[in-house]
């Protein structure tokens, strides 16, 4: 059995239990080789000591059985204030990640009762019949945006699909659930590029934070004044037994449900596409009917997982994983990326991209009580966008090299910086 220092920065830190070892894999901020990287982690065994940006220790997670178990694990918590590290004072509050650490009260932060409560006021509110009922809108706004990636286009049919489609399409989805202004989504886009960016200037960090915060806030407010029929009035409205949500934790799942509601969707879209068009006999598949949409889109979600990395889980005592120690107060990030592609469940094959593959068993929206609340929305949306566009340009091709094609800096990001395509 083995220990490591992976909580803190700085060579000090938890060096009462340093082992040598334990090689730590530093995550690449620039995310220039993701499968690569994957790979790695995988390599090193069901949990392996990795270094985030801003040389913040912490322990990976990058096999589907171990994570399946400790996703379910009470001993794993979200509160941060369990953080050795963050006790200590060694992760300050300009670290580029702290805001995906430490994501204010809502369902991300809490665990047992609270938790739960919190999570069963936002079901109320996000229930299946409220998502069956976007379909006619999402069906629209892809109309739209297909409507328009022909006057985007230039002279030669070449329009990055990212900008044009994949991005406005969930943002608009997920504005009209929420009811937000949509003067605002600019000024996101960019916030949120900033937000998840793993090479933000430090001295930027607060400032992001802040604004989103008071954004979202400004948000809440109108429509505590003026509700409507949106998911943030409903969770003004929503109560359970005589106990509602405050202000603040409105503010906060609101700002969890955005941002997870369009990041997640953005690269699921970009990721099928870039797939099935190198893929040409894939997408005949499902051109022909042998093969349905769902297929692809559960298929891209375990082969090339929207979320890379999960932060984080923090050890209230001490747990024993794959032969590994995590020390209480250590912290946990779930490697989803390196997840999707582990052999000892998807087979020898796992680094392939099959949508004939069955069954298609994986972990990309999370598992046990923190399952990603906005996973049916995501796959709608999906399923939706996906076969229009194909039916739309069936001569759709990539206009660059896939080589050529690069992930935006964001270690728990899965997003290329962009999708050129020709459209005929």
């Amino acid at each position: 059995m083995t220990s490591c220092p992976v909580t803190g920065t700085g060579s000090d830190a938890g060096s009462d239990r340093a082992d040598a070892a334990d090689p730590v894999i530093v995550l690449d901020p620039l995310v220039g080789d993701l499968a690569g990287e994957g790979a790695r982690l995988r390599a090193a065994g069901p949990l392996a000591p990795v270094e985030l940006p801003g040389g913040v220790r912490v322990w990976a997670v990058s096999r589907h059985a171990e994570a399946r178990k400790l996703l379910t694990d009470s001993r794993l918590v979200k509160n941060i204030d369990h953080w050795a590290a963050y006790r200590r004072g060694e992760i300050p509050p300009t670290w580029p990640l702290i805001g995906l650490a430490d994501p204010g009260p809502s369902m991300l932060t809490f665990d047992g009762p609270e938790h739960r409560r919190l999570r069963a006021l936002t079901a109320q509110a996000l229930t299946p019949r409220r998502v069956a009922a976007l379909r006619p809108r999402i069906e629209e706004i892809t109309r739209t945006l297909l409507d328009g990636l022909e006057s985007a286009a230039d002279a030669e049919g070449r329009v990055d699909l990212k900008s044009a489609f994949a991005y406005p399409l969930p943002m608009a989805v997920i504005g009209d659930l929420l009811g937000i202004d949509t003067t605002q989504i600019p000024r996101l886009r960019t916030l949120f590029d900033g937000f998840f960016s793993s090479v933000t200037p430090a001295e930027e960090v607060p400032a992001i934070i802040a604004e989103l915060g008071s954004l979202f806030g400004a948000e809440v407010a109108r429509k505590r004044e003026s509700p409507g029929d949106d998911l943030t009035s409903a969770l003004l409205a929503a109560a359970e037994e005589g106990d509602s949500l405050s202000d603040e934790e409105v503010v906060a799942t609101v700002q969890v449900l955005i941002t997870a509601g369009h990041e997640t969707t953005i690269s699921l879209l970009v990721s099928a596409v870039r797939a099935l068009l190198t893929r040409p006999e894939q997408l005949a598949l499902l051109r022909s009917g042998e093969v349905g949409w769902e297929a692809a889109v559960e298929e891209t979600l375990r082969w090339d997982a929207p979320t890379t990395h999960v932060l984080i889980r923090f050890a209230t005592e001490d747990l024993e994983v794959g032969g590994t120690t995590v020390a209480r107060g250590d912290a946990v990030i779930i490697s989803y990326g390196a997840i999707g592609r582990d052999e000892e469940q998807h087979g020898p094959d796992a680094e392939r991209f099959d949508i004939t593959r069955t069954p298609t068993r994986h972990l990309s929206f999370g598992h046990g009580p923190h399952v990603c609340p906005g996973a049916p929305l995501s796959r709608l949306e999906a399923l939706v966008a996906l076969p229009a566009l194909f039916d739309r340009f069936p001569g759709l091709r990539l206009a660059v090299d896939p080589a050529e094609l690069r992930n935006k800096p964001a270690v728990t990001q899965n997003e290329l910086h962009e999708l050129p395509v020709r459209l005929r």
